[in-house]
């Protein structure tokens, strides 16, 4: 794996965001009146997107990753209900708001496409294009785990998160160490997140209440019931361009979740990335972000430049026609 361009030396600073009720601790990288919103998933950090914040930059965006509510030092929520999907998706409207940007790019990974493909889908806010990193549309993923027992045994944490205390008790342990071995273990390339970053990691999960407040994502949705109130909206479908990146090698998601994506997104480019984890953007970020910025160009996407013999009922992945 080759280090990202030289060019790429946008300085990330670090400043507080003020959005009523939650004060948003944000990385930012930039300038400008085209705002790039970066959403991190679980059990991450602002700086999953290091890698990708001076490139926003760079392309002429003002470049944001908030630490979503609950993590880092953004504001902490107490309750199961201040994690609603309805409520994190006023989040990024706020955010959204507070930039006032005259053009919108939103890139979400893992949690922060959750709110991301219901964020665009709901038309909070007009949104210009969309980029999404290894979790499939509500669509596609219902009907994996309706079709087989391979994904709900791939989803088995969604229902152990469920239990009270148990899981902030198994991934608290010895400040968080649980977490660090989940960021790096699943690694293709096992230098991509360095000892550095995992201690940001480690440290942001052993803050009093953030592994309460990150659990508490996945029990709004699944006992709060936030996933059957989305279900019944139903899924109208999205019409901005949507670019779909896809680590092939995810632990927790299988490749079979985003097939009959582009019933739900007209305007659908999807690339896998063959032998990469569900961290994808810091797994393969040279790739990640050549695909990015031509994405932003308008010019053809790429395929990872050593894609070779994967295959998917036939079809080699990477395509948006297989789907």
């Amino acid at each position: 794996m080759q280090n990202l361009p030289e060019m790429e030396t946008h300085t990330i600073r670090t400043e507080f965001v003020e959005t009523s009720p939650i004060r948003f601790e944000v990385d930012m990288c930039g300038e400008g009146d085209r705002l790039a919103l970066c959403l991190h998933g679980f059990p991450e950090h602002a700086v999953s997107w290091r890698h990708q914040l001076p490139l926003l930059a760079r392309l002429g965006y003002r470049a944001w990753a908030p630490n979503l509510r609950g993590y880092g030092n953004s504001t902490r929520p107490l309750r199961v209900e201040d994690y609603g999907i309805e409520i994190l998706m006023d989040d990024v409207a706020r955010l959204i708001d507070a930039a006032d940007a005259k053009e919108v790019i939103l890139l979400a990974h893992d949690w922060g496409a959750v709110i991301a493909w219901f964020f665009a889908m709901r038309r909070i806010r007009p949104l210009d294009r969309l980029i999404i990193c290894n979790v499939p549309h509500p669509g596609p993923m219902a009907r994996a785990l309706k079709g087989g027992f391979d994904q709900l045994l791939r989803s088995w944490y969604v229902l152990f998160f469920q239990l009270p205390w148990l899981p902030e008790f198994v991934l608290g342990r010895n400040r968080a160490e649980a977490i660090g071995r989940l960021l790096t273990d699943t690694l293709w390339n096992r230098q991509a997140i360095s000892p550095e970053h995992v201690e940001v990691f480690r440290n942001s999960a052993a803050i009093p209440g953030a592994l309460t407040a990150m659990v508490n994502y996945y029990r709004a949705l699944v006992r709060g019931g936030g996933a059957r109130r989305q279900q019944k909206l139903g899924y109208p479908v999205i019409d901005i361009p949507t670019l779909m990146l896809w680590g092939d090698a995810d632990m927790a998601l299988g490749v079979e979740t985003i097939r009959g994506t582009n019933a739900y997104v007209s305007d659908l480019t999807l690339r896998v990335l063959p032998h990469i984890s569900h961290w994808v953007q810091q797994d393969a970020p040279e790739e990640v972000n050549a695909m990015i910025e031509a994405f932003l160009k308008g010019r053809s996407v790429p395929q990872m430049r050593w894609i070779a013999e994967l295959h998917v009922e036939g079809t080699v992945e990477g395509r948006d026609e297989y789907l």
